[in-house]
């Protein structure tokens, strides 16, 4: 889901928290299906863990390689591989988690999801059943997002942090927009490759290459999705040609570039 392009589809109610993000590496919106419009979305792989509280009567069906399955929270995997999720009378809290943030706040490294759409009661036992029992007896947006800030402030307390210099590899990935080398990662933090390519891993879930195409996708996906030519993309977001793009959207996604351009988001 991507929130940012949810408060343009009509139908929809957005709640951001006021003042804007509390804590690092979380992005959180409120989203409830007003005009019952419904949710048919088709989950592409970003650069961020997405968590969905579910809050409506009806669960959220989620359809992927495991076959179909109603989840009444998820959260979805770095590359989540293909999966589609549809839901009726949609109320919900959404997070866009960071790598750096996916790590301490989920209780398990972002590997453990296995590439998939997970339910969250996995993830968060009997600590996420009081959250939703909360956040379910709370009918102010404002309150319902001041009580999972708190929830991920008490989790990221008592979690260990990534390490600093797996950290500053993820940031430097974003900033470049998946424009960088491994090899000049590693020399950054004074570790060698295979030890960046370890220790990377096991906290992100993803291959410092991997984490690097993916990154370059999301920049991809979104022009696509904004109506940019294929040509254009391809040499915007530093592919070596449109061929180029082509693989990687068929990877990432499992359909082309024009295709992925003409998928409609209803939601997130």
């Amino acid at each position: 889901m991507r929130s940012d392009e949810a408060k343009a589809e009509p139908g929809w109610e957005v709640a951001l928290p006021l003042g804007g993000a509390s804590l690092d590496g979380v992005r959180m919106a409120g989203f409830r299906d007003r005009a019952a419009v419904g949710l048919d979305l088709h989950v592409l792989p970003q650069p961020a863990v997405v968590v969905v509280l579910g809050l409506g009567e009806q669960p959220l069906s989620v359809e992927g390689t495991g076959g179909h399955r109603p989840l009444r929270s998820l959260v979805a995997a770095l590359s989540p591989g293909p999966a589609r999720i549809r839901g009726e009378g949609v109320e919900c809290v959404e997070l866009r988690l960071s790598p750096r943030a996916a790590y301490p706040l989920l209780g398990v490294c972002p590997r453990e999801l296995d590439g998939s759409v997970a339910d969250l009661a996995d993830l968060w036992g009997r600590d996420g059943r009081q959250l939703h029992a909360r956040l379910a007896g709370t009918p102010d947006w404002q309150e319902r997002l001041t009580l999972v800030t708190g929830f991920l402030a008490e989790r990221a307390a008592r979690a260990p942090a990534m390490a600093p210099e797996v950290a500053a590899a993820w940031d430097t990935i974003v900033a470049r927009r998946g424009r960088v080398r491994v090899a000049d990662l590693a020399a950054s933090c004074g570790w060698s490759r295979k030890r960046l390519w370890s220790r990377f891993s096991a906290q992100t879930g993803l291959t410092p290459k991997r984490a690097a195409m993916l990154v370059r996708f999301d920049h991809a996906a979104r022009a696509l999705s904004a109506g940019a030519h294929p040509a254009d993309v391809a040499l915007a977001c530093g592919y070596v040609d449109q061929p180029h793009l082509h693989r990687d959207v068929l990877a990432f996604a499992g359909c082309t570039p024009t295709a992925l351009a003409g998928r409609a988001t209803t939601a997130g």
